[in-house]
């Protein structure tokens, strides 16, 4: 088999416009500014960024936030990936694969259980594949919006920020 090579590296800031540029070119808006904030949070140990090559080109990226927004993750000290991307044409290649085997394997060194959220709507749905085949499961709070879990009868926009959130133990 002829597979491509995948590496996984650490965000550095060559990598800001070059990001922006590559999702620009898809449509996709992802400002350097968002990885210039990423790269000082992970320098004050508050987030990993992992970089994924395909044929030493950047395919895409994952994040780690060791305390999480959500808050039943936050109460219990989870560590939950957030923002995994990966550019369409790089997408079905083991890209995402590799990158949430990097953020498993260094939550893993600290920590028994990692967490993360999806959105509910289609353009999530390989996502949500993803994460329930490597054995995710829901965390048996329903949906939420912004960390606020939804209640019966409450109405809510559905985008973005409607979600699922899973953990895996590791």
């Amino acid at each position: 088999m002829n597979e491509q090579p995948i590496s996984i590296r650490l965000l550095t800031r060559a990598d800001f416009n070059v990001i922006e540029a590559a999702f620009k070119k898809q449509g996709w808006y992802k400002p350097a500014s968002q990885f210039e904030q990423y790269a000082l949070e992970q320098d004050n140990g508050e987030r990993v960024i992992f970089v994924a090559e395909y044929v030493n080109e950047f395919a895409g990226y994952v994040t780690i936030k060791w305390q999480s927004t959500y808050p039943p993750f936050l109460e219990k000290g989870i560590p939950e990936i957030v923002d995994l991307n990966v550019l369409i044409h790089n997408q079905n290649k083991g890209i995402a694969t590799k990158l949430m085997d990097e953020a498993e394997r260094i939550v893993a060194d600290t920590h028994p259980v990692i967490g993360i959220g999806f959105g509910l709507m289609e353009d999530y749905g390989a996502a949500q594949r993803l994460y329930i085949s490597r054995g995710y499961l829901p965390d048996g709070r329903g949906i939420s919006q912004n960390g606020k879990q939804i209640k019966r009868g409450e109405q809510v926009q559905v985008d973005d920020d409607l979600a699922l959130y899973l953990t895996k133990a590791l």
